[in-house]
C-alpha cells in the first residue's frame, strides 16, 4: 500500500534561488515518504522576512537576520532570535565573485555608495569593510531597491551587488571590489553570508532533512554546467566548521560595535555549549571578547586554557594581533645578552647557571672581556646590551654607575639592563631606598628594564622553586616606580615548574593591573621552564602548552600592544607557528645566551635565520629597538634610542 504522505510532518522552507544555494536545495525532498517540504522560492531578504513573520518554519537567511530580527509570534528568544542549523553554509575563503562593491570609478573618487536590498548581511559587510580597510568611512550610503544596485553604480557612486547579478556586471562597471577578498585578507577567517535557520524548538526531524539535503547536494558541484562548477567548487565555502563561526562571531562583533547589528549571540541547534556553571558565559562568547580586545577575568582565562581547544584559541589570538598590527610585519632586534656576573646567592632550584662565590667557574667579567662582547654587537648592526647577572653581594650601586658610564662612554648602544630582582639586591646591599637606586642607576645611563625574575607571580609558587628571591609585591614594585620616571621594561613569565593554571592567569592579571596604571611595559613574553641540570621537576612544559599559555596571554592582556615569540625555548618553527597565534614580534636575534642554554636549551639564530624564519612564515622582517620604534633598514645602524627620563 501506499504511504500515507498526508499523515507525514511538512515545513515550510524560505529558500534562495541564487546559484550558489543549489547545492543546499536542490535535494530537499518535496514529496514521498517522511518528513517534506514546502519551498518558498525568494531573495535573501524576503526569507529572512518570512522567518520573522511566521510564514516559513526554516530558511536559508543572511546572518545578518540572526543578529537583527526577533520573530513577530510567540517562541520568545534563546541566545538570540533564531538558531542555526550546523554543517552548511554559504560563505567564503576569500574571493567569493557573487559579493562586490563596483563602480564607474576607483572607490578613492566616490561621494556615495547604493545598497542593494537584496541582502542586508553583504550591505552591512560593506560598511564594516568601508569604514576599516578599505579607509571611507566617509562616504555616504544610502539603500536601493533589490536588484538595482548595478544601475545606479554611475560616475563617483559605487553600489554593492551581490548574487548573480555580481557575476555578470556591465563592462562600464571597470572597478570590482570582491568583498570575500577584503575580508580574508583582514582578518584571515571565511566568511559566512547565509545559513539555513530556524526558531528554537524546531523539530528535529526538519534539521535532519536540512542536513541530509546538503549532504547530498556536495558531489553535484562537480557535475554543475561548466560556466558554474569552479564558482562553486572553488569560490564558494559550504562548510560550516569553527574557522567558519570564528568568522561569523567576528562579523557579529564588529556589526555590533558599528552599531549595524543589534546582537552578537550565535547559537546553534544541538548540544548547549558547555558551561562552568549555571551563568557563565560559554567559550565561544569569551573568544569573541578576548578577541575584540574585552577584558576577560582570572576564572574566565583558566576556563580558556583549560577548555577551549588550541586552535581556536589561536584563532582568537591571532584576531587580536591583527586588530593591534594589521600590517604584514613582525619585527625583531639585534641585541647581545650579557651576563656581567653568575655569582649568586639566591641559588633559585630551577637555575643551572649560578655558582658561588668560591666555585671554580665564578666569574664577574672585566672591562677587556665587556668591551670584545659589545664591539662585536656594533659590529654586527647590534643596537642594545641586555645586561643581567647573579645577585652578588660584592657588586653595590658604585660598580654598576661605573659600568653604566664606562659603557655609555664608549658604545651607542642602548642599555636594557637589571631585572627587578637585582634592583632590589642592590637597594639592599647599598642600602637606598628604592627610589635612590632608580635615580642613581637612570642617572648613570640605563634606559630600560628587563622582566626577567618574574617567573610565576604568586608567592607560593616562588617559595618553592626560589625562596629566596624577592616576593610577588616587591617585583611589581620596582617595575612600577620605573614606569613612573618614565622607564620602559618588558614582562615575562617562566612556567612549567608545577603552577596551576589559575596561578598562570594571576600572574597576567597582576602584570595586567600595573599595566593599566602607567602602560609601562611594551611587551609581553613567556617560556617554558627548561630543566636539565636543575633541581625542580617540570610540569607540561610542551611546545603545545606553550602555544596555548602563549595565546590566552594575547587575550588577557588586552592593554599589551606586543607579544615575543619565545624562539630561545621553542625552536624556530614553534615561534613560527606562534605569529598566527598572538605574536607580532619574533625577539632577539640574542648573539649570546647563557642563562637558559645552562639548563639545556641549545637553538641560536643568526640575523639571516631571524629574518628567514620571518619571510617563510609570510610576513616581513622589521627591526626595532626596544621601545618598538621602527629602525630606518636592515643593515644601517640608526643608535641607540635616547635615554628615558
Amino acid at each position: 500500500m501506499p504511504a500515507d504522505t498526508a499523515s507525514q510532518p511538512r515545513w515550510k522552507v524560505a529558500c534562495v534561488g541564487y546559484t550558489n544555494a543549489w547545492p543546499l536545495t536542490r535535494h530537499l525532498p518535496t514529496t514521498g515518504e517522511g518528513p517534506t517540504f514546502d519551498l518558498i522560492p525568494c531573495v535573501p531578504s524576503e526569507a529572512a522576512r518570512l522567518l520573522r513573520t511566521g510564514e516559513a518554519d526554516i530558511g536559508l537567511v543572511p546572518v545578518a537576520a540572526l543578529f537583527n530580527d526577533a520573530p513577530a509570534v510567540p517562541g520568545g528568544r534563546e541566545s538570540g532570535a533564531y538558531k542555526i542549523v550546523p554543517g552548511f553554509c554559504i560563505g567564503c575563503d576569500g574571493d567569493v565573485q557573487s559579493v562586490l562593491l563596483v563602480g564607474e570609478t576607483p572607490v578613492e573618487e566616490w561621494d556615495a555608495v547604493a545598497l542593494d536590498g537584496e541582502s542586508r548581511t553583504s550591505v552591512i559587510l560593506a560598511q564594516i569593510l568601508l569604514r576599516g580597510p578599505l579607509n571611507r568611512p566617509d562616504l555616504r550610503v544610502f539603500p536601493v531597491d533589490a536588484g538595482t544596485g548595478a544601475f545606479h553604480a554611475q560616475g563617483k557612486t559605487g553600489a554593492v551587488v551581490i548574487g548573480d547579478a555580481a557575476r555578470n556586471l556591465p563592462d562600464r562597471l571597470t572597478t570590482r571590489i570582491d568583498l570575500g577578498r577584503v575580508w580574508k585578507d583582514w582578518t584571515g577567517l571565511p566568511f559566512v553570508f547565509a545559513v539555513w535557520a530556524g526558531r528554537p524548538g524546531l523539530d528535529p526531524a526538519a534539521i535532519a532533512g536540512i542536513r541530509e539535503a546538503g549532504r547530498r547536494g556536495m558531489p553535484d558541484r562537480l557535475t554543475a554546467p561548466e560556466a558554474d562548477r569552479a564558482y562553486l567548487t572553488e569560490a564558494i565555502r559550504y562548510e560550516l566548521d569553527d574557522r567558519a563561526l570564528m568568522g561569523l562571531r567576528r562579523f557579529a562583533a564588529l556589526g555590533k560595535r558599528a552599531g549595524l547589528l543589534a546582537n552578537e549571540d550565535v547559537c546553534l541547534f544541538g548540544p548547549p555549549v558547555t558551561r562552568a556553571r549555571p551563568g557563565m558565559a560559554s567559550l565561544d562568547t569569551l573568544l569573541a571578547r578576548g578577541a575584540e580586545g574585552g577584558r576577560l577575568t582570572l576564572d574566565e582565562g583558566v576556563r580558556l586554557e583549560t577548555e577551549a581547544r588550541l586552535e581556536d584559541l589561536g584563532n582568537a589570538a591571532h584576531l587580536r594581533r591583527i586588530a593591534l598590527h594589521p600590517e604584514k610585519e613582525v619585527t625583531y632586534i639585534i641585541s647581545r645578552n650579557v651576563n656581567y656576573t653568575n655569582i649568586c646567592v639566591t641559588a633559585c632550584k630551577f637555575c643551572a647557571f649560578y655558582r658561588p662565590k668560591n666555585h671554580a667557574e665564578a666569574y664577574v667579567l672585566t672591562k677587556e672581556q665587556l668591551h670584545q662582547k659589545i664591539s662585536e654587537l656594533e659590529a654586527k648592526g647590534g643596537i642594545e646590551v641586555l645586561l643581567q647577572g647573579g645577585l652578588n653581594l660584592a657588586l653595590g650601586i658604585e660598580y654598576y654607575e661605573d659600568l653604566f658610564r664606562w659603557i655609555k662612554a664608549n658604545y651607542s648602544v642602548a642599555l636594557h639592563a637589571l631585572s627587578p630582582e637585582e634592583v632590589f639586591h642592590i637597594m639592599a646591599v647599598s642600602k637606598l631606598t628604592m627610589e635612590q637606586t632608580l635615580d642613581r642607576l637612570i642617572g648613570a645611563g640605563m634606559d630600560s628594564i628587563p622582566g626577567g625574575g618574574a617567573e610565576v607571580l604568586n608567592d607560593d609558587v616562588r617559595k618553592r622553586i626560589a625562596p629566596l628571591k624577592c616576593t610577588s609585591d616587591e617585583w611589581l614594585a620596582v617595575m612600577r616606580m620605573a614606569h613612573q620616571k618614565g622607564l620602559r621594561s618588558s614582562a615575562t613569565m617562566m612556567f612549567g615548574v608545577g603552577e596551576t593554571s589559575a596561578h598562570r592567569m594571576e600572574h597576567l592579571v597582576r602584570l595586567r593591573e600595573l599595566q593599566d596604571e602607567y602602560h609601562g611595559f611594551t611587551a609581553f613574553i613567556c617560556w617554558t621552564f627548561v630543566p636539565d641540570n636543575t633541581y625542580v621537576h617540570p610540569g607540561n612544559n610542551t611546545a603545545a602548552m606553550w602555544l596555548r599559555t602563549n595565546a590566552v596571554s594575547r587575550l588577557m592582556l588586552d592593554n599589551f600592544d606586543n607579544l615575543q615569540a619565545s624562539w630561545v625555548t621553542q625552536g624556530p618553527g614553534v615561534a613560527q607557528a606562534s605569529l598566527t597565534m598572538g605574536c607580532n614580534d619574533f625577539g632577539s636575534v640574542m648573539l649570546e645566551e647563557n642563562v637558559v642554554s645552562a639548563a639545556g636549551s641549545t637553538w641560536a639564530m643568526t640575523i639571516d635565520d631571524v629574518e628567514h624564519n620571518i619571510r617563510t612564515a609570510g610576513f616581513i622582517p622589521v627591526r626595532r629597538n626596544m621601545r618598538y620604534d621602527h629602525l630606518p633598514t636592515p643593515g644601517t645602524h640608526a643608535g641607540a634610542p635616547p635615554p628615558a627620563k
